[in-house]
């Protein structure tokens, strides 16, 4: 076990460990796929086969329209998340460390680990029914079984991201071939399907199902884990390498999803095309799905491959599920254990209400205990999506890279169909229990009610402490003193890696003195000058006029003045727009202190010559030291 106060890198063993920056054309994008495929594997998880089958037989094809708005919401949520790991480089568990009271990031943590062992028991009891389909293996031995798999992570890591990604997909095309083969012998009806897409909910037990549809198919976890997985590709961190960067997460995201909609829209349809079709309304067990399908589609084969996916699904979904788990624990408590202990862990938890329904209640219980996982998963959603929308509505942190407007409505819209739709799902669920408690009544009162408006008071927190934050600040800097702080132990800046922009005009000596005043000999000096003829606009680097010889040859001539009286000097020559190269420049030399000269231009120069000093310093994360001449 290890505690530091120092954050690490997001899972630190595979961290860039994947080269992409390179690559070009359709390289480049292969060097980024992967990321989101592990992602769509919770997407297809055994929780979701149990909540797609019982709409599809109670309802037929009436919810297929909550898998699409739900693959919606997940397409646009998972990008957010592949945003904020690209651009700041933190998972979504982190970003919270770094915003919220350490109180507030327990809590969170703890809803969080309840998120991953809801979604850890629907992996135990679908790898534990799929053996017992396949083999005839008891369903107490099954889920005793897949405590084993906690040693294939571990395997599988050894041999690097790629291999891990690979084994990933191949089981992913094994649950998708299985399903195309199962929806060619159900013969949907292709009319009734597409009125499945008119938003309608028959009655309130559709509404539970759908809350289980969206939390199966919307999974807290996964907002965590892409966070993090996209930071396991290497890349330009210039703003044009971050921007092609969110561009091929994207198209990751979007062809992964697309995989599991299909998959989770097969299991739906499946079930209304045979079940429901054959007046089966209360086929919401995984193993009664598996016995039925092959009289009803007259191949044996239909149960056959049924089994053969639910185990591709659930062994998918158990390894994406450990490292979501190592990520939460890392980010919010910055706390490392031993990966075999953290998932012996996770898998321990998960396998405990799985023997007590198994031993009490019976097998034929299971698929009741599958809905309600992805029910509890939907209802942690807020504590993840709220806090996702606002790290990447930050324009201080996201920069240039922050989401534009209609995303932000778009996401901010999802955020309150996903609360609304659970605060109904609680208050007629608490109404219920109040009308059958009797004599124990006063346990929901003392109990459930009090937990419940903690929690609420947790997501109103989360969800207004940004409001706040922003009109404290606002209130400081309209006060005409502000709020003092304490100077008692003040040190001088340390600036080791100093960058000065040069223009070969009068300010240049004022910009360099001013940075050896702040870094002495002891710094490294990099001097730099941006081409911006027309040519170096067009050509780049590959310029070779006049113009770009001679700044070359002057850029050299102050390097040689400054290495004569002992000081440790670079040189850089950009082209094209400075407001773009330098902040790249600044990036790639690993600065901490930019020195630029200004030169005062007002109004129409401004317009000519560009604000480039305003343009730079809001793109940069370090200190900028802005020297003008009297």
């Amino acid at each position: 076990m290890n505690r530091t106060d120092e954050p690490r890198k997001s899972l630190s063993e595979v961290h860039s460990s994947v080269d992409a920056s390179n690559r070009t054309g359709w390289r480049k994008l292969l060097a980024f796929l992967g990321p989101a495929y592990l992602v769509s594997v919770g997407y297809m998880d055994p929780g979701n086969w149990a909540t797609d089958i019982a709409g599809g037989s109670k309802f037929g094809y009436a919810l297929i329209w909550v898998l699409l708005m739900s693959n919606l919401m997940a397409l646009l949520l998972q990008s957010l998340s592949a945003r904020l790991g690209v651009v700041r480089q933190l998972d979504l568990a982190q970003a919270s460390r770094s915003s919220y009271h350490p109180i507030v990031n327990f809590c969170l943590w703890i809803l969080a680990e309840i998120a991953i062992a809801a979604c850890d028991l629907a992996e135990v009891l679908g790898m534990a029914i799929g053996l017992q389909l396949l083999f005839g293996l008891p369903l107490v031995w099954g889920v005793t079984l897949t405590v084993l798999d906690t040693l294939l992570l571990l395997v599988l890591q050894s041999y690097g991201m790629r291999k891990i990604e690979a084994f990933i997909i191949s089981l992913v095309a094994i649950i998708g071939v299985s399903f195309l083969m199962e929806m060619i012998w159900a013969k949907p009806d292709i009319g009734e399907l597409a009125k499945g897409f008119i938003p309608s909910l028959p009655n309130d037990e559709a509404l539970y199902i759908a809350i289980g549809i969206i939390g199966a198919t919307v999974m807290p976890h996964n907002l965590y884990l892409h966070s993090s997985l996209v930071q396991t590709r290497r890349f330009d961190t210039g703003e044009k390498g971050i921007w092609s960067a969110i561009k091929y997460n994207f198209i990751d995201s979007a062809i992964a999803l697309n995989a599991a909609f299909f998959v989770n829209s097969a299991i739906l349809i499946l079930a209304a095309s045979t079940f429901f079709r054959a007046g089966m309304y209360e086929v919401s067990d995984i193993q009664d799905s598996y016995k039925f399908l092959a009289p009803l589609l007259g191949t044996d084969w239909a149960s056959i491959l049924f089994g053969v996916a639910l185990v591709a699904a659930g062994q998918s979904s158990t390894i994406t599920g450990t490292l979501a788990g190592q990520i939460v624990m890392e980010g919010y408590l910055n706390l490392r254990i031993a990966p075999w202990l953290r998932r012996l862990i996770t898998r321990i938890i998960a396998i405990v209400p799985a023997y007590i329904v198994i031993i009490l209640y019976g097998e034929n219980k299971t698929g009741e205990l599958l809905v309600f996982s992805q029910v509890v998963l939907s209802l942690q959603l807020g504590f993840a999506v709220i806090p996702l929308i606002h790290f990447t509505s930050d324009k201080a942190k996201m920069g240039v890279f922050v989401i534009k407007p209609w995303v932000k409505i778009c996401a901010w819209t999802i955020a309150a169909i996903i609360v609304s739709l659970n605060v109904k799902l609680v208050v007629q669920e608490i109404g219920s229990w109040i009308r059958d408690a009797g004599e124990h009544l006063w346990l929901i009162y003392v109990l459930v009610i009090p937990a419940c408006m903690a929690i609420g008071g947790l997501l109103m927190y989360i969800t207004f402490k940004p409001v706040f934050d922003r009109r404290r600040q606002e209130r400081l800097a309209r006060s005409p003193h502000g709020t003092p702080t304490d100077l008692s132990s003040l040190e001088k800046p340390v600036y080791q890696r100093i960058t000065i922009a040069i223009d070969f005009s009068n300010i240049d000596a004022l910009a360099i003195r001013s940075a050896l005043a702040q870094g002495g000999k002891y710094a490294t000096y990099q001097l730099v000058h941006v081409v911006e003829t027309a040519g170096a606009l067009w050509y780049g680097s590959e310029i070779a006029d006049r113009e770009s010889a001679d700044d070359k040859l002057a850029l050299q001539k102050y390097a040689d003045q400054l290495s004569a009286q002992g000081y440790s000097v670079h040189t850089q020559i950009g082209y094209g727009n400075p407001k773009r190269i330098i902040p790249d420049i600044i990036q790639s030399f690993d600065s901490d202190l930019l020195v630029m000269g200004a030169h005062g231009h007002k109004w129409v120069k401004d317009l000519v010559l560009g604000a480039t000093v305003d343009t730079v310093r809001h793109r940069v994360s370090i200190p900028v030291l802005i020297v003008r001449e009297k």
